[in-house]
C-alpha cells in the first residue's frame, strides 16, 4: 500500500465524516443561535432552555437523516472491502 491510497482513503474518511456531522451540527448550531437569541431579548437565563430544544431538534434531525447517514457509511465500508485487493497487492 503506497503514500498516496492512504492519502486518498484518510481523506474519503474525512469527507464522510464532515458529511455525517454537518446535519446534525447545522442544526445544533441553528436552534442554539435562536434559543441564545431569545434569551438575550427576553433576559431569561435558564440553562434547561438552551439544551432541551437543541437535544429535541437533534433527535429530529437523526430521525429524518438516520437512514441517509446509513447508507452512506455502509456504502463507504463496501467500497473499502472491495478495495481491499488492490491495496494489499501493492
Amino acid at each position: 500500500m503506497d503514500t498516496s491510497a492512504v492519502l486518498e482513503l484518510g481523506l474519503q474518511a474525512l469527507l464522510l465524516a464532515a458529511k455525517l456531522a454537518g446535519p446534525i451540527l447545522l442544526t445544533a448550531l441553528t436552534v442554539g443561535f435562536v434559543i441564545a437569541f431569545f434569551q438575550s431579548i427576553t433576559q431569561i437565563q435558564e440553562v434547561t432552555l438552551s439544551f432541551v430544544p437543541k437535544a429535541i431538534a437533534v433527535a429530529f434531525v437523526l430521525f429524518v437523516a438516520g437512514h441517509w447517514m446509513i447508507s452512506e457509511s455502509i456504502a463507504f465500508t463496501n467500497m473499502l472491502f472491495e478495495r481491499i485487493p488492490s491495496l494489499l497487492s501493492g
